[in-house]
């Protein structure tokens, strides 16, 4: 399935039918009193978290969506039928924006949660309603109110505790793969992971987490350079920032990639260095990683950054990563 997080949707509301203008007719009764009903209410159109969903495909291929009016008032005070709602089902963490301000109409992060994006028009009163000791026989009824339309923007911004966060190729779907029961596809080349991938791992009985791989970031990453802005959203929602490092390339530097990737963050978004964020130095098997790491640790340890050290293709170190990430969530959650 393919993974879109922004779709953009126009919606329009159902207009709420005319009120009935209508007299009694009644054998024997000449003079029968107003008896027009009402109009029926149009259809609202509500946007509501379904967590068995997980992408705005459909969203994406289905861009107009109408609900339908409220019937018109008939006589004998008959109210007419109000319009359906209609739903739009989004996944668990879309955001919803009107489109031409920007303002955030809803976060839906439960499942269930909904907002009413537009609502429907109210319905026009009949005859009847206008009947008075002055006025008997109103011959005229209201019409129904328009039905409230705008365009508005779906964000979906995954909802994990972790999120993995690095320069391509640094590792880290190979290690959401051996943490998780998650299968992102692994290859030696850069930006292989073209979607995020959730996972969730379990610490022991009664503890668990959701980690997702972000895919990698470069230079320019917040202009939309490589993957771009379209998956820094994600990082957001995050409660711990886990930074993976490589630094088994010849032409490799840790300093620099740490610097350049938190620049990347602080210009997408400030708020996202204000995160608690560990990092791990990873392929701890090779030794072109053996030779760096002692300096590259120092670099951390001066700066006050505790830096863990692993390996997914053996296991090394990734039991005590996962220790430190599950104690980060959970003081985060505090």
């Amino acid at each position: 399935m393919k993974f879109v997080d922004v779709a953009k949707i126009h919606l329009k509301a159902g207009d709420g039918g005319k009120g009935c203008v209508s007299f009694r007719r009644e054998k024997f009764i000449p003079r029968g009193g107003a008896n027009g009903g009402d109009g029926g209410d149009g259809g609202s159109i509500i946007i509501k978290a379904d967590r068995m969903l997980h992408t705005l495909l459909d969203l994406r291929f289905r861009q107009h969506h109408r609900a339908p009016r409220g019937e018109h008032g008939q006589g004998s005070n008959k109210t007419g039928r109000k319009g359906e709602d209609v739903f739009i089902r989004t996944p668990v963490g879309t955001l919803v924006k009107d489109a031409k301000t920007n303002e955030v109409l809803a976060d839906l992060v439960e499942d269930g949660q909904e907002v009413v994006a537009v609502r429907g028009g109210k319905g026009g009163k009949g005859n009847t309603f206008f009947v008075s000791a002055t006025n008997q026989a109103p011959r005229y009824a209201q019409q129904g109110t328009p039905g409230g339309e705008r365009s508005v923007i779906l964000e979906l911004k995954l909802l994990a505790d972790v999120g993995v966060i690095g320069k391509p190729n640094v590792g880290k779907s190979t290690l959401i793969a051996r943490v998780s029961a998650a299968k992102p596809k692994i290859a030696d080349y850069p930006f292989t992971t073209l979607i995020p991938n959730l996972g969730v791992v379990y610490v022991d009985e009664g503890q668990s987490f959701v980690i997702a791989d972000i895919p990698g970031l470069i230079e320019g990453a917040h202009q939309g350079a490589g993957m771009g802005t379209q998956f820094l959203r994600h990082i957001e929602r995050t409660s711990l920032l886990l930074h993976i490092i490589d630094i088994s390339a010849p032409d490799a530097d840790a300093q620099r990639d740490f610097l350049l990737i938190n620049n990347e963050l602080k210009l997408h978004n400030p708020e996202l260095l204000g995160k608690t964020q560990l990092v791990a130095i990873s392929k701890i098997d090779l030794p072109e990683t053996q030779d760096k790491i002692g300096k590259t640790i120092d670099f951390f340890r001066k700066r006050n950054i505790g830096a863990l050290t692993f390996s997914a293709a053996t296991g090394e170190g990734v039991r005590a990563l996962v220790s430190a990430l599950a104690t980060g969530v959970r003081k985060g959650n505090l």
